[in-house]
């Protein structure tokens, strides 16, 4: 009887916590940690072409110092700050560390404007190669981050709604960071990665 009455009672419980919200706590959570962590990942795969792109691009710019070092210290900024999981959980470091995507972004586009001006380096097969991996590269970042926007999206949602805002602050649930506008622009329009068209300048004697 009493092994009865306490089957009766866990599932009154979990019918409760259903309702309130508490499953879908869980599930959207989860999808938050699994979608962040495939950002990450994308981000590490950019990060991880930075030097075998600057060092072809060298091979033929080597005097454009000013521009590689913008992409290697970049780079170098990323990898400061530890991406971890718990990363997504703070606004200040989500918010540090999208800073730091951000001005690779930028340098990496530098170093691409100057990349046209060397039409030897565009017809280099390893950079042609290294071009491939990193539209697909940063492709993926976008539809990782509009992931992750979406997840986090449902979760905060969730977390503010009644009455499953009661079940969020018994069980100290809050709204997580996401991507600012300026990210979202980002993921709108992914960087340009095309060295098709034909350079207006000659590269100099190596």
């Amino acid at each position: 009887m009493h092994a009865v009455r306490l089957h009766l009672l866990a599932l009154l419980a979990a019918l409760t916590l259903s309702g309130c919200g508490y499953n879908t706590l869980q599930t959207t959570d989860e999808q938050i940690k699994s979608s962040w962590a495939e950002v990450l990942n994308q981000y590490k795969r950019r990060a991880d072409l930075i030097p075998n792109l600057v060092n072809t691009v060298q091979a033929y710019a080597a005097h454009e110092q000013q521009v590689l070092l913008g992409v290697t210290n970049a780079r170098a900024r990323v990898g400061s700050i530890q991406a971890s999981p718990a990363l997504g959980e703070n606004p200040e470091s989500f918010a540090k560390y999208m800073a730091a995507q951000r001005e690779m972004s930028f340098a990496l586009s530098r170093l691409l404007v100057v990349a046209e001006n060397y039409p030897q380096l565009k017809a280099d097969q390893n950079f042609r190669d290294l071009q491939a991996q990193l539209e697909g590269t940063e492709n993926r970042i976008t539809v990782a981050r509009q992931r992750h926007i979406k997840a986090v999206q449902e979760y905060n949602v969730t977390v503010r709604s009644f009455p499953s805002n009661l079940t969020a602050m018994l069980f100290g649930y809050q709204t997580k960071p996401s991507f600012t506008v300026e990210d979202e622009h980002m993921v709108a329009e992914p960087p340009k990665v095309d060295f098709g068209s034909a350079a207006p300048a000659a590269a100099p004697a190596k």
